[in-house]
């Protein structure tokens, strides 16, 4: 039924959740794997006293070399574990608005399924914007499974 499956991961309990949804899906249905994770980029603006900036201008630079050496980390783990199942994985690491970035790669990579934990690290964030997983399910045109 499904050849292509993407999985978006964060790093919390429920990415962790969806990836082994993903991962017994994928096994079941003899497909692809890509393991999607999605960073927003960080700019932190300097603390400025007179005219004396507390954070060099390639802070903004440093974290986020920092965010993508953790994302990157996290995609090989997770993509050892599908591999350790038989599963055929790719990694995929995008920067931007999660949900956007989601939709634009089933779309691009014409994905037969999309894969997300109902909720991330982001829980007071989604409070206030609505979750990822709402604007991914009303924005994607292939069918997504929301694990809780």
């Amino acid at each position: 039924m499904f050849t292509k499956i993407v999985v978006a991961i964060d790093g919390s309990e429920m990415g962790a959740k969806a990836l082994e949804a993903a991962i017994a899906l994928s096994a079941e249905q003899k497909a692809e794997l890509a393991i999607l994770h999605v960073a927003r980029e960080t700019i932190v603006s300097p603390y400025i006293v007179g005219e004396m900036a507390y954070l060099t201008k390639d802070f903004d630079t440093s974290v986020n070399e920092a965010i993508r050496k953790e994302a990157e980390k996290l995609l090989e783990e997770s993509k050892e574990k599908a591999v350790a199942r038989g599963i055929t994985a790719q990694t995929v690491y995008v920067t931007g608005d999660p949900a956007r970035e989601i939709v634009q790669y089933a779309q691009e990579n014409r994905v037969g399924l999309v894969v997300l934990g109902s909720r991330g690290l982001g829980a007071f964030k989604e409070m206030m914007l609505g979750s990822v997983s709402h604007k991914v399910s009303q924005l994607v045109s292939c069918p997504i499974l929301i694990v809780k």
